[in-house]
């Protein structure tokens, strides 16, 4: 062999040597000699304790599944013991997740391209706990020590990192939130077999089932949220299904909050970079009030519901996550409900919108958004509202609702909603046929506009303004009701039966206040009210429940029913005091004038009831009367003193020839013609 020849016999010779030393050198090396050193650099980077406790070490074997000579490359599995991730300075609690065992494998010819390619990692009893303060600070947002200088002089990183699959044997996640009021423990736990998607959410059910992977994992949770008891189970798939950009991921759940369940059954949509959400929902509780505390989204008091629908989420949306939740269908007390709404997560508030339908509305399943007792299920409203700490406001004494309206709750969320109810259902003594509104609430102001009634053939049109952004609330109504018919009024009352008469009316009210009481003990305003061709007697009084007004009608005009040919009414309001400009009864018998004040702030009465009689065959048609009292205990008599002069009821309709012009506007040109107010408001104006 030549001198050269030996040179590089020696040079391989010495290469090969090398080599084996450096393999054996890696293989008996001692790993946890570099413990001290991972520790102190991890915790430097994360700004927070980081520890391998236990023994760390790696291995070295074939990965026969490789193809070729790369089945020859031997791959690193490294396996760490008792390892702890603590929490930053601002959280007292130790230790933010702790891993009894981690055993990953390495490619080793990933990185000659520059990625670190982990084909699995197995977690052996992991157990996170995740903690926010009620300042707001939490542990699972990181501060890296080096994060502010690399975005600012360094260009991102030819490295890249990809991860298969994760597996381990049972997880604990522990939620601890000081702000929403929860302390709850998740257990994670893997089927063993991957179960269909169909299998678990149904083959009705279309909501994110195309391509959707199978699930791998259960999970259970139990605790407290927002102060309520919270128990809740379902499944989710694993990690390979994490990743895809293309396969949805799939979520099942059944969530119990207090009185409220949520169901959901769907996938996500590249739940790495949130890209959507499909599920099928389902939510039941006693009063949708106490979603707010789960969703955020601000919802009016009402009876027991249950709703089911479709909900999908763009969480990647220019102005802030969009939801849609399109054709649900359920019910609210007894009254169903459909329609389909938007919620958007936008600036400066969130905002939700949509149109609702009830094809059967019950009218006291409403009761709870006026203060009024809904019937059925009222029971579990008013605990559900109990346990929310609402107190009963409404004084023994009183008759007009003291309940407050939670304005400082308004400003939370924009909202512009179409509401139609198609068929209402009630008792005989409330008329409702139809109900349509539009509602909008921007930065705590709420309008009702319309406001739309169905009522005894006729309709009432309303608009309702309540300024919720200021303090005390500003409220304003307005009015109209036309065409109510006063046999679809009185349906009990068989001598209406016959009649043709019927209702027209204005009012407009505006008022201070944070309850209905309050507002009409500060109103000002007006209200004009028309009633022609109808039938007053002591029956009628019974059924509508005025004692005070059967026994007015007694005095006036015994047992009889009396012909009503035209009543009118002219209010003038200021200040919460009701004042008669004119306010008159024109019967077959006599002329009624009513004069006083009504006090909406005290709720007290002081009127004086004066008849002019026709003719002389009842006698106590010239005696005054009075009513007087509280709305809650009123009072009625017989006014002492001498009787009532001829003609000084008449004479006080003298007075009322302005009153009389404007109460002729609310008779439309068609009913001229059979109206009988028109020739008593004329005869006044003479």
């Amino acid at each position: 062999m030549s001198r050269t020849g030996k040179v590089i016999s020696w040079i391989i010779g010495v290469f090969l040597l090398l080599i084996v030393a450096l393999v054996i050198i890696i293989a008996t090396f001692n790993w946890n000699r570099l413990k001290p050193t991972i520790n102190q650099k991890v915790s430097a980077e994360l700004n927070r304790p980081f520890a391998i406790r236990g023994d760390l070490g790696v291995a070295w074997e074939r990965n026969r599944d490789e193809p070729g000579w790369r089945s020859w490359v031997p791959w690193p599995h490294v396996h760490a013991e008792d390892i702890m991730l603590g929490n930053p300075p601002a959280i007292a609690d130790v230790t933010m997740v702790h891993l009894q065992r981690v055993d990953a494998t390495l490619s080793p010819l990933a990185l000659l391209h520059k990625e670190v390619f982990l084909p699995w990692i197995k977690l052996q009893q992991p157990n996170a706990r995740l903690i926010q303060t009620a300042e707001g600070k939490n542990n699972w947002t990181f501060d890296l020590a080096a994060s502010d200088n690399a975005a600012a002089n360094q260009q991102p990183s030819a490295w890249s990192f990809r991860l298969d699959n994760v597996l381990f044997d049972q997880g604990k996640i522990g939620y601890r939130d000081a702000i929403n009021k929860a302390d709850v423990q998740v257990t994670v736990d893997p089927l063993g077999k991957p179960v269909p998607y169909e299998q678990v959410a149904g083959g009705k059910d279309k909501a994110g089932q195309k391509g959707a992977s199978d699930f791998v994992f259960g999970w259970k949770a139990v605790g407290t949220y927002n102060g309520e008891k919270l128990t809740g189970d379902g499944k989710i798939g694993g990690m390979l299904s994490l990743r895809s950009k293309t396969n949805p991921f799939p979520v099942q759940a059944d969530v119990h909050n207090g009185t409220t369940r949520v169901q959901v059954a769907g996938s996500l949509q590249d739940p790495m970079n949130l890209g959507g959400l499909d599920i099928r929902l389902r939510f039941s509780g006693d009063t949708l009030a106490n979603l707010y505390g789960l969703t955020g989204i601000l919802l009016p008091d009402t009876p027991p519901y249950e709703t089911d629908g479709h909900l999908i989420a763009r969480f990647q949306q220019k102005g802030g996550p969009v939801f849609h939740y399109n054709d649900f269908n359920g019910h609210i007390g007894d009254s169903d409900i459909r329609g389909s709404l938007t919620y958007s997560q936008s600036k400066p508030r969130p905002k939700l919108e949509g149109s609702l339908e009830s094809r059967q509305l019950r009218m006291a399943d409403l009761g709870p958004l006026i203060g009024v007792n809904s019937g059925k299920g009222s029971a579990k409203t008013a605990k559900a509202k109990s346990e929310r700490g609402d107190s009963a406001s409404q004084p023994a004494d009183r008759v007009l609702p003291h309940d407050k309206f939670d304005t400082k709750s308004w400003d939370v969320m924009d909202a512009d909603v179409k509401f139609s109810g198609k068929r209402i259902e009630h008792s005989d003594s409330l008329p409702v046929s139809d109900l349509y509104t539009h509602l909008v609430l921007k930065n705590g102001d709420l309008l009702l506009d319309p406001l739309r009634f169905g009522v005894a053939g006729g309709n009432l049109n309303s608009t309702i303004h309540m300024e919720g952004d200021h303090t005390p609330m500003r409220a304003r109504a307005d009015l109209h009701a036309r065409n109510l018919k006063l046999k679809q009024l009185f349906p009990g009352v068989q001598s209406m039966q016959s009649s043709m008469g019927q209702i027209n009316g204005d009012a407009t009210l505006s008022g201070t206040g944070n309850s209905v009481a309050d507002i009409l003990a500060t109103s000002n305003g007006s209200l004009k009210l028309l009633m022609n061709d109808g039938v007053i007697s002591r029956n009628l009084m019974e059924i509508v429940g005025l004692n005070v007004g059967n026994y007015v009608v007694g005095k006036l005009f015994g047992d009889d029913e009396v012909r009503i040919n035209c009543a009118a009414a002219d209010l003038n309001i200021e200040n919460g005091l009701a004042s008669t400009k004119l306010f008159v009864f024109d019967t077959e018998n006599a002329v009624i004038n009513i004069s006083g004040t009504t006090n909406f702030a005290n709720e007290r009465m002081d009127l004086s009831i004066d008849p002019d009689s026709k003719g002389m065959r009842i006698v106590t048609l010239r005696s005054p009367l009075y009513v007087k009292g509280t709305f809650k205990n009123p009072d009625a008599g017989v006014k002492a003193g001498p009787l009532i002069a001829r003609g000084v009821a008449a004479a006080a309709l003298g007075t009322v020839v302005a009153p009389a012009a404007a109460l002729l506007a609310l008779i439309s040109p068609s009913d001229n013609e059979k109206n009988e107010c028109v020739n008593v408001l004329r005869e006044m104006k003479k």
